[in-house]
């Protein structure tokens, strides 16, 4: 059935045969699954795209051995200036929960082929193939790297984050604390990362934050409260979102006096400013 669906006229129709492949799992599922997305990439088109990214996912998603191959070949077929980042992003996050040191050097090549821009999460995956989550670690505490390179290994990890790997979170919190200032004045580098870092934290809150430290949720809160009124909208918004998770009591007072005038926006601080007057301590606010 899933088969057939596959090869149906509607758009819909073979994302959800994809989907219900990539649940089966299997080599079989795999081959079938290769078979449509040559046939999605011959087609090039809009709806094209959207199935590819759906079997991309799939193919994340099934543990055979035949999956990572397949996600292998994709990679290879990818070149060129017109590259989609969207397409590398898909199949950059499928790659990571199909993470092996041997694909490195695929990963390697492909960037020297694909534009830096596209590139990014590419780059990202690279780097987490190659070092161990104590040496993640280090290299995000060095101040010397560019902090758009830590936003790379972030996007990443938004799709798996090993407990193994939340030993590394406070080095990439405490460069969050150390963009904060610049973050909260402009629209850049610096914003994006602490937006990246808030999702991902969010994310993987059962296990993500449970990892950290008192100390370092304070930082994390802290640099949030901050971000509230970042330039970047996007990055403010996600800087609220965070405060549900570790914000206090005292915190819904905070947001409810920089609430903002548009009301889309206003009810994103509005429901986090009322969850935190039901937290414990917080109903006498």
């Amino acid at each position: 059935m899933l088969g057939a669906m596959l090869e149906d006229e509607d758009t819909r129709v073979r994302q959800a045969a994809a989907f219900g492949l990539g649940e089966a799992g299997g080599a079989a599922s795999v081959k079938r699954l290769e078979q449509r997305l040559a046939v999605e990439e011959a087609r090039g088109d809009y709806d094209a795209a959207s199935v590819i990214e759906v079997i991309t996912d799939a193919l994340g998603r099934i543990e055979d051995t035949s999956a990572r191959a397949g996600l292998l070949r994709r990679l290879q077929r990818l070149a060129g200036p017109k590259v989609d980042p969207a397409d590398v992003n898909t199949l950059a996050r499928a790659l990571w929960r199909r993470r092996h040191p041997a694909l490195r050097p695929a990963v390697q090549q492909a960037i020297g082929r694909i534009p830096p821009p596209a590139a990014a999460s590419l780059r990202g995956l690279s780097l987490l193939l190659k070092e161990s989550p104590e040496a993640l670690r280090d290299w995000a505490e060095d101040p010397e790297v560019p902090v758009e390179q830590k936003a790379e290994v972030l996007t990443v990890l938004e799709e798996e984050l090993p407990l193994a790997w939340t030993v590394a979170l406070p080095a990439f919190i405490s460069a969050a604390k150390a963009q904060a200032p610049i973050a909260v004045q402009q629209r850049g580098d610096a914003s994006y990362y602490c937006e990246r870092l808030f999702i991902l934290l969010r994310l993987h809150k059962e296990h993500a934050l449970r990892a950290l430290p008192d100390e370092v949720l304070s930082t994390v809160r802290a640099v949030a409260r901050t971000l509230v009124e970042a330039k970047s909208l996007r990055c403010a918004l996600q800087a609220v979102a965070m405060l549900e998770f570790v914000g206090r009591p005292e915190d819904a007072l905070f947001l409810e006096a920089r609430r903002p005038e548009d009301p889309t926006f206003a009810a994103v601080f509005d429901g986090v400013a009322q969850t935190l007057r039901r937290s414990p301590g917080g109903e006498s606010l």
